[in-house]
């Protein structure tokens, strides 16, 4: 019992080592996991389209799939799995990690960065380096349409409406007749410049406070 015990506490701290959290958060973390999971060893894309607070959101799919987006895992790899493990899940929530009072300047600005690619990566769904007017389309299409408001086709016109700007605010020199290829993550860090990632970025659909990265009630 002590040497397993032992092992189990030398995992977390080499977890904890790797993503920033405490052992207490991730141990936390992993009871969700395991909750989510059903006591499985790995998660698949189901387990979590069948969370009931995901269910209305307009953005369901790109959430879902950025657990298994391997740019996710701090690797400089590309694709997708098909389920992830503990660890897996883990470097995903890392992305939400606030800083703390020991956090240094640098850190927090790694960290900002860091969260910024995972939105960016979000959003580049064909990871070729750009947010295209067709994924940015998509997006803004269904944060619209979704909600009742609008028709598609206007929800349309409103996203090319929006590209524009944003091309004209990254590339203020542009003829005319110019092909705005999309946004590359540069643009999209200047975009987002003034937006306080720390206090924006939280994930309250799995039942995990992210401020304190405590569990709450296991509902589905």
């Amino acid at each position: 019992m002590g040497a397993s015990q032992t092992r189990s506490d030398n995992k977390y701290q080499d977890l904890a080592d790797r993503t920033g959290f405490s052992p207490e958060q991730i141990k936390n973390l992993h009871k969700r996991f395991k909750y989510l999971s059903g006591n499985e060893e790995t998660i698949s894309r189901q387990n979590l389209e069948n969370i009931q607070a995901l269910a209305n959101n307009p953005i369901k799919k790109q959430i879902v799939e950025a657990f298994f987006d391997k740019r996710n895992q701090h690797q400089e790899e590309a694709g997708s799995f098909e389920e992830i493990g503990f660890e897996q899940f883990l470097m995903v929530m890392s992305h939400f990690r606030p800083p703390t009072l020991k956090t240094t300047d640098e850190e927090k600005e790694a960290l900002r960065k860091e969260k910024l690619r995972f939105l960016f990566n979000m959003h580049d769904t064909d990871n070729d380096g750009t947010i295209t007017l067709e994924e940015y389309r998509k997006v803004v299409e269904e944060l619209l349409s979704k909600s009742g408001a609008i028709g598609l086709e206007a929800a349309k016109a409103i996203a090319d409406a929006a590209m524009l700007e944003v091309a004209s605010t990254n590339v203020p020199h542009m003829a005319p007749d110019d092909f705005y290829e999309g946004i590359t993550f540069e643009h999209f860090e200047q975009i987002l410049k003034g937006l306080e990632m720390e206090s924006r970025m939280h994930i309250r659909f799995l039942d995990v406070d992210t401020t304190t990265m405590r569990c709450g009630k296991s509902t589905s």
